[in-house]
């Protein structure tokens, strides 16, 4: 005979599962941490089964526990968009659009600007979004949409490319006038570079179509597209970043392109999302609204 189960502990069980500490789990909850504990024993009471080890210092999910959460994870998340199918009316769009994408200038200068845009246009439409390039479980549920730069590899999801970002290497007058201006990218191994998360930088010939790759150094190292840009006008060193992060300063003349005959492939950028024929008609409208207007937001 099954035993009574309460929703409300597995629910709880989910939380906990996911934010990985009872503090954690209680923010999320807004409730005790004591009454986090007493769900999670109801809970293994009822199932008479281990879900959770917990010491002093971690936690972890047993065999069954991690089993039990994948499956009711998947399970609360059919059940919350059939509450949206339902709720949602023909006439309105309503509820929340949860969305990740990466931070930097692409966040700010062109998603913030687009999804503000596109919450005047249906202000019953709540935003959750998150700016971090942190690997998200889409098919879970966490994000409805994730913006992502570069080639993906998971094949089950959905990638609607919505543009080629054109990338390349900037240098600043005042730079030169300290430095030199190197020929050949095999020369930067002699300059300052300033870099981020990639210390081989490859280049293409744009005449012979030849590739060549160099490992590039410098007293500067930061993924933030902006603080590379502001040392780089300073003279500092030289960069890698896409075009659109620095027209004004190229307009300015504050920075320049570096090489004319060696160039840097583009790399694509995508929304990515779950195929779902039932998708609720807020996360439709917004697929669409990005497909037909992400470009204006790069002018």
């Amino acid at each position: 005979m099954k035993k009574k189960v309460s929703l409300s502990d597995i629910k709880t069980f989910v939380v906990l599962a996911e934010q990985g500490s009872f503090t954690k789990a209680g923010e999320k909850l807004a409730c005790s941490r004591s009454h986090i504990s007493k769900q999670l024993a109801q809970l293994e009471s009822s199932l008479d089964v281990s879900l959770l080890i917990r010491t002093t210092r971690t936690q972890h999910l047993t065999p069954q526990g991690e089993a039990f959460y994948q499956r009711c994870k998947l399970s609360l998340n059919g059940i919350s968009h059939a509450i949206d199918r339902v709720l949602e009316s023909a006439d309105s769009l309503s509820g929340k659009i949860r969305i990740n994408c990466v931070g930097g200038y692409i966040a700010e200068e062109v998603i913030s600007p687009l999804i503000s845009d596109f919450m005047v246009e249906h202000p019953d439409i709540n935003i959750e979004l998150d700016f971090s390039s942190r690997r998200v479980d889409l098919v879970s549920g966490e994000f409805d949409f994730v913006f992502r730069m570069g080639e993906l590899a998971d094949s089950s999801l959905i990638a609607r490319k919505l543009t080629d970002i054109t990338i390349n290497t900037y240098v600043s007058p005042k730079y030169l006038a300290k430095h030199g201006k190197p020929n050949d990218p095999k020369d930067l191994i002699k300059h300052r570079c300033i870099t981020g998360s990639l210390k081989s930088w490859s280049f293409i010939n744009s005449e012979t179509k030849k590739k060549t790759d160099v490992m590039v150094e410098g007293n500067l190292t930061c993924k933030n597209g902006r603080v590379m840009i502001s040392s780089a006008i300073s003279g500092n060193g030289i960069i890698r970043v896409p075009e659109l992060y620095c027209k004004t300063e190229l307009e300015r003349g504050l920075l320049e392109p570096l090489f004319t005959k060696w160039q840097v492939e583009s790399t694509p950028f995508y929304l990515v999302y779950v195929q779902d024929k039932h998708k609720p008609m807020r996360l439709t409208a917004f697929k669409n609204y990005v497909v037909e207007n992400f470009s204006k937001y790069l002018a």
